[in-house]
C-alpha cells in the first residue's frame, strides 16, 4: 500500500489491471471534453489522464496542446483553424468562442482518429469543471492523473513554474480531491516543484525515449523531459530516486525487465498510449499496473477476454 490513497486506486494486482482513459476517450469521443470523461467513466473506465495548460488570466484549462490545436479547434464560423494562437496569449471567455467537439479528418493529427464522433458545440472545459464532476456520487470511484502541461519557453523560468503548479494544486485543494489525484508530467523540474508546494500529492513520473518518433500533431515532450540515452535500463531507478511513486512510461519503450525492476522499487507502472490490441496484450504479459488508452474499452474487452478485472 501507498501512503497516498491515489496511488492504490492505479495498481494492480492478481486478476487486476487498471484501465486509463486517455483524455477521456479520444479514439471514440471529442478529447479533454467533458463529454468524453463522463462517457469513459459511465463505462467503468473511472482512471482519467488529461492535461491542464494556464489561460493569459490564469484560468486552469484542459487541452493538451500550449497552442489552440488545428485539427480539433473550430471558430465561430465552423472552419478549423489555419493559426494557432498560443492558450496562454487567450483568455478563458475567449477560449470559449472555439468549438473542440469534431477533429479535422483531413489532417494528418485527425487520420490517426478516422471513427472520433463529430459532436458541435463542445468547449475546452475549465478544471474546476471536471473536478467538480467527479466529486459527483455517482463518480466517486474516479482517480485522476492530472498532466501539468510544462511550456518550452518557460520551462526554465522558476516563478512561472511556481505559479503554474500553484493554481493547479489551488483548485484540487479547493475541491477537496488531493487523495483521488496524481500530479503527472514530463517535466521532472515541476514535478520537484509539485513535491515542494504540495507534498500531500503523490507524483506520476512521463518518460520517453529520444529515438523515439514524436506522435503526428502533438506537442512534442523532447524538450522538457530529461535525456535518457545510454541510461534507458536505469529510468526505473531514476524515478524513484527523484520521489516518483508512479512511472508512466511510452509503450514502445517498456519491457517485462523494466516493469519488473520498478515493481521491486515500489512504483505503479502505467503504459501510454496503448492502443492496438497486440500492444494491450502484451502489456498485460509484461505485468503493467495500468494501460493508458484512446480506447479503454477495447482495453477492458482485452482484459475480460483474458478473464482480468480493471477494478
Amino acid at each position: 500500500m501507498s501512503p497516498f490513497p491515489a496511488v492504490d486506486a492505479f495498481r494492480g494486482r492478481d486478476g487486476v489491471t487498471r484501465v486509463v482513459g486517455h483524455r477521456g476517450a479520444r479514439g471514440i469521443l471529442p478529447e479533454n471534453t467533458m463529454m468524453g470523461f463522463v462517457f469513459a467513466m459511465s463505462t467503468g473506465a473511472y482512471l482519467l489522464e488529461f492535461d491542464v495548460v494556464l489561460t493569459a488570466d490564469e484560468v486552469p484549462v484542459i487541452t493538451h496542446n500550449h497552442r489552440l490545436h488545428a485539427p480539433t479547434f473550430r471558430d465561430g464560423a465552423g472552419n478549423f483553424l489555419k493559426d494557432e494562437p498560443k492558450v496562454s496569449d487567450v483568455t478563458w471567455e475567449q477560449l470559449q468562442r472555439f468549438d473542440v467537439g469534431r477533429v479535422d479528418v483531413s489532417s494528418a493529427y485527425g487520420r490517426r482518429f478516422p471513427d472520433q464522433a463529430r459532436v458541435d458545440g463542445l468547449r475546452v472545459p475549465r478544471l474546476v469543471e471536471l473536478l467538480d464532476c467527479v466529486n459527483q456520487p455517482l463518480f466517486d470511484a474516479a482517480h485522476l492523473m492530472l498532466e501539468i502541461k510544462s511550456d518550452p519557453e518557460f520551462a526554465h523560468d522558476q516563478a512561472c513554474r511556481k505559479e503554474l503548479v500553484s493554481r493547479v494544486v489551488a483548485e484540487v485543494r479547493a475541491a477537496g480531491m488531493q487523495d483521488r489525484t496524481l500530479l503527472h508530467s514530463f517535466d521532472w523540474n515541476l514535478l520537484a516543484e509539485c513535491q515542494d508546494q504540495a507534498p500531500e500529492f503523490p507524483t506520476s513520473f512521463l518518460t520517453q525515449l529520444p529515438d523515439n518518433d514524436d506522435e503526428v500533431g502533438e506537442d512534442s515532450s523532447k524538450s522538457i523531459s530529461p535525456d535518457f540515452s545510454g541510461r534507458e535500463h536505469q529510468i526505473p531507478s531514476l524515478v524513484a530516486k527523484a520521489g516518483g511513486s508512479l512511472w508512466c512510461p511510452y509503450v514502445n519503450d517498456v519491457t517485462a525487465e523494466t516493469v519488473a525492476n520498478a515493481h521491486k522499487l515500489g512504483l505503479v507502472v502505467a503504459v501510454w498510449t496503448v492502443n492496438e490490441r497486440e500492444d494491450i496484450d502484451r502489456m498485460i504479459d509484461f505485468g503493467v499496473d495500468a494501460i493508458v488508452s484512446d480506447y479503454p474499452s477495447r482495453v477492458q474487452g482485452r482484459l475480460e477476454t483474458r478473464g482480468i478485472s480493471w477494478l
